[in-house]
């Protein structure tokens, strides 16, 4: 089953609950309490997000965290990548690949493919979309065919 982590999971969390709340700092015991998420895997999850430029972590009596853009121009392949590094279906999808077999592997450029079609799809739904979730008639299916 491909999936993402749970710290990935819990990050798009994390971020949905700043971004209801634009501009406004909030501590990581804030962010826990909102997220119902526990203090320590809170500050697990701020780090990687901050390095990432993602959030911002503010000093002092009234600090925490916000984020650094408005949430409608940060999209979900960002958080994806802030928690996990650059995506990678399988090895052989990867710039640098370490595979043994990629010079005579049949399957890779499918997998590459494969890869972008996700990646594509993580860029286009922001952190703004994910505070709304879909009603069923408006969930779709992305549309993947692809014309060799």
């Amino acid at each position: 089953m491909l999936r993402v982590t749970k710290l990935t999971d819990y990050a798009s969390v994390v971020m949905t609950v700043l971004a209801a709340r634009p501009g406004v700092v909030l501590s990581a015991t804030e962010l826990a309490e909102a997220s119902g998420l526990e203090p320590p895997t809170v500050s697990k999850l701020l780090k990687p997000l901050a390095q990432a430029g993602l959030v911002e972590g503010l000093r002092g009596v009234r600090g925490g965290y916000r984020l650094t853009r408005p949430s409608a121009e940060i999209s979900l392949i960002e958080i994806v990548e802030a928690m996990e590094g650059p995506l990678a279906i399988t090895e052989c999808s990867q710039e640098l690949s370490q595979c043994g077999i990629a010079h005579q592997c049949g399957v890779r450029s499918n997998w590459r493919m494969i890869n972008d079609v996700i990646a594509d799809a993580l860029r286009g739904v922001t952190l703004a979309q994910m505070l709304h979730p879909l009603p069923h008639a408006e969930r779709r299916r992305i549309d993947v065919s692809v014309v060799p």
